[in-house]
């Protein structure tokens, strides 16, 4: 897919420039956004559709270790998985990327040179986002010299809560100079945001900060990714690539475990932002243990058996 240039993106040269853009949002029907997105989660696929969708789904996944406990050699196993994840099937598609904190980006980059999988790192003070910008940044510049092809970056929910729109967006503008040539994904915690009008919001202003994608969660609090959530950001890039020509993408992460769950939101991004949207360059999942549900699912639609979950397992 080919993406615009930002040059119909609307200017925002001061914070009350950004609030008049935001303030000119319409407010989310709560109880409508709910109904909607329960009624696409009941479609049902044909079979052939479900197998490409499993497959679609597989390459949608940045595969992701976000422990204190990772290691080199796990951060090595997953690259491997993330390279072939089915080591009994070599048509099984890779992942889009691999997920690390900055200081295993290197290992990642040793592990999938020549591969189409991308190295994506969490930075700015993950997962709090409480940190000073030159801390914020100095993690940024770590990852993109260890050579991360993704960044993502988390915004200051306290700040955003608080009003301070203005410092929310110059450091996202900060960071996302400070990418590079790197993908920049903007996640919005949407389960601290309280509301839809705020997932709406807060999208937006990643958005005209200069997002990339815009992602749920970091999958370190209780509620992370949910269908209504989805919903509204997938409505958002819609509205702002129809307002602005710049496609940004959705990356859904914590708390997706299931291939049923996966293809109900590819479902739920078909129907709501269309089909531009279902690629690795516009949508992401982030994930581990779902790439192994997924893998079951893929076997069990081309073998008619269920394999065990020791045989295509992440761990």
């Amino acid at each position: 897919m080919e993406i615009p240039s930002r040059s119909r993106v609307p200017q925002v040269g001061s914070e009350a420039q950004l609030r008049t853009v935001l303030a000119g949002l319409s407010g989310v029907d709560a109880v409508g956004v709910s109904a909607r997105a329960a009624k696409l989660a009941t479609r049902s696929l044909k079979r052939e559709t479900k197998r490409a969708a499993l497959d679609l789904a597989i390459s949608l996944v940045d595969l992701t270790t976000l422990e204190g406990a990772d290691t080199p050699g796990h951060v090595a196993a997953l690259c491997a998985k993330a390279r072939r994840p089915d080591a009994g099937d070599a048509t099984a598609p890779p992942v889009a990327a691999v997920c690390v904190y900055p200081d295993l980006v290197a290992t990642a980059r040793a592990h999938l040179v020549g591969s189409p999988v991308r190295v994506a790192a969490v930075a700015t003070a993950f997962p709090a986002g409480r940190a000073s910008l030159p801390v914020k940044l100095a993690d940024v510049a770590e990852a993109r010299a260890a050579g991360a092809d993704e960044i993502d970056m988390v915004i200051d929910r306290g700040a955003f809560l608080s009003g301070r729109l203005g410092q929310v967006f110059e450091e996202i503008v900060a960071v996302k100079e400070a990418c590079g040539p790197a993908h920049l994904k903007v996640i919005l915690e949407t389960g601290e945001l309280a509301t839809y009008d705020n997932v709406r919001r807060a999208s937006w202003l990643a958005m005209l900060a200069g997002a990339d994608f815009i992602k749920t969660s970091t999958g370190k609090v209780a509620v992370s990714a949910t269908p209504p959530v989805a919903l509204v950001m997938l409505e958002a890039v819609r509205d702002f690539a129809e307002s602005t020509g710049q496609v940004v993408g959705v990356k859904l992460a914590g708390g997706i475990r299931s291939a049923k769950e996966a293809l109900r939101y590819l479902v739920l991004a078909n129907e709501t932002a269309g089909s531009t949207w279902l690629e690795p360059r516009t949508f992401r999942f982030g994930a581990s243990s779902l790439l192994t549900d997924l893998l079951l699912q893929r076997r069990s639609q081309r073998t008619g058996a269920y394999a065990r979950r020791e045989h295509v397992s992440v761990e």
